[in-house]
């Protein structure tokens, strides 16, 4: 799926894949995905297993992630150049949502 495509799909990104893809600055397994987010969000995000690898699953299939086996047979799953730029252009949009928000907090004090 060519960037485009995948903005369209993608933005604005739920919660549960943006942490997925955060989670992703190494590669990592389903499990250690789970245990990563638990440990960024300080236990406000707990995800299930069946939520996970669904997203993975789709993620796979759109080319924002690509997937491997260890020598223990696990599935490891890693960010792709996409899946990157995806981070990227949501990062952008996060922190321009951030800085609106800051400038107006006051009005809702």
């Amino acid at each position: 799926m060519n960037i485009e495509k995948v903005l369209k799909s993608y933005s604005p990104m739920t919660e549960t894949a943006f942490y997925i893809l955060l989670s992703l600055t190494e590669p990592r397994h389903g499990y250690g995905i789970i245990k990563h987010v638990e440990e960024l969000t300080e236990g406000r995000l707990v995800l299930g297993s069946g939520t996970i690898y669904g997203t993975l699953t789709k993620m796979q299939r759109d080319g924002i992630i690509t997937v491997y086996a260890d020598e223990k047979r696990k599935t490891i799953y890693e960010i792709t150049d996409t899946g990157k730029a995806l981070m990227r252009h949501e990062m952008g949009r996060l922190k321009e949502l951030h800085t609106n928000a800051l400038k107006h907090e006051g009005e809702f004090q």
